[in-house]
């Protein structure tokens, strides 16, 4: 059993950055690939990024390369999302997944946090 919590979202102006954090409880934590997905009103949930367990690859969304970064600290069961260059349809309520492949599809995540909003004003 994983248990995901999210934090650090906020309001933040379009060209700056904000890290979100999402930490992690269990002991299979450290066995198990991570990812970000995210939700505006009205759209579907969609990948953002993924690393795999050992933190040796990640994987970003096209809308996201070279301004998202995950990565993951397995001391502190953590995982994160550094945001910069933000844009405001990069606005969404950002979810943290876990699952046993780093994958883009939501049904290969089995464990989900509960979200942390994230708002970017023009």
């Amino acid at each position: 059993q994983v248990q995901l919590v999210e934090s650090g979202g906020g309001l933040v102006q379009a060209g700056g950055s904000l890290r979100i954090s999402c930490a992690a409880s269990g002991r299979t934590f450290g066995s198990r690939a991570m990812a970000w997905f995210r939700q505006a009103p009205g759209k579907e949930r969609e990948f953002v990024a993924a690393i795999t367990w050992s933190g040796a690859s990640t994987y970003g969304a096209d809308s996201v390369k070279g301004r998202f970064a995950i990565s993951r600290d397995s001391a502190k069961n953590t995982v994160y999302l550094q945001m910069n260059a933000l844009k405001p349809e990069d606005t969404a309520v950002y979810y943290c997944a876990a699952g046993p492949t780093a994958r883009v599809f939501r049904g290969d995540y089995n464990y989900w946090g509960q979200g942390t909003q994230v708002t970017v004003s023009s």
